[in-house]
């Protein structure tokens, strides 16, 4: 029982937190197993070689820089809706290990659906935000992402049930957000046609 729920927690933190951060959540993750923190399943013990965590570190910096500047941050979001949303999938699935071809199925949908709320989520409101004429808005939702990824992170390697608490208000907040988000890019689309 505990170590199901371990295995789940895994799966959903690095799928949800891929679709905010994803190459912080795989540097993390590969960080944490190599220094010995954490151990990670077999398909997902790749993240600990020295090339994959110095290619996800570079590329976690250049998204650190990009998610700082309003306008780039938004077209880094485009760009990532391609890889952020697989790859939760990937790393949900590849979080099961060697188990039921059927869970792991499940596992890549349900790790899908998490990184494509948190991405939907984060891209859109990042969109609105970026209305704003000053920077300062965007650097504090831009850091507390940082902040919640990190967070989320930490509860999914060391307390599972935090997690689960903590996705449960994050995707309440959502299904709350997101209805206004697109009313609000629908509003913004319509004044650049006029």
């Amino acid at each position: 029982m505990v170590e199901s729920v371990s295995t789940a927690a895994l799966a959903s933190g690095l799928s949800w937190a891929s679709g905010l951060r994803l190459y912080m959540t795989l540097f993390i993750a590969g960080l944490f197993a190599r220094i010995g923190w954490i151990e990670l399943p077999p398909a997902l013990q790749v993240l600990e070689s020295q090339w994959v965590m110095a290619t996800s570190g570079l590329l976690m910096m250049a998204e650190f820089l990009a998610d700082k500047i309003p306008g780039l941050d938004s077209v880094w979001d485009a760009i990532q809706t391609f890889i952020r949303i697989p790859a939760g999938a990937v790393l949900a699935a590849a979080s099961l290990g060697s188990m039921d071809p059927t869970l792991t199925t499940i596992a890549a949908v349900i790790g899908g659906t998490f990184a494509a709320g948190a991405h939907a989520t984060k891209a859109g409101s990042r969109a609105l935000i970026n209305t704003s004429p000053e920077p300062f808005s965007n650097w504090a939702a831009s850091l507390s992402e940082d902040a919640a990824v990190a967070g989320g992170l930490w509860a999914a390697f060391f307390h599972p049930w935090l997690l689960f608490t903590f996705l449960g208000l994050f995707f309440l907040l959502a299904l709350w957000l997101l209805p206004k988000l697109w009313r609000g890019l629908r509003w913004l689309s319509s004044r650049f046609r006029i």
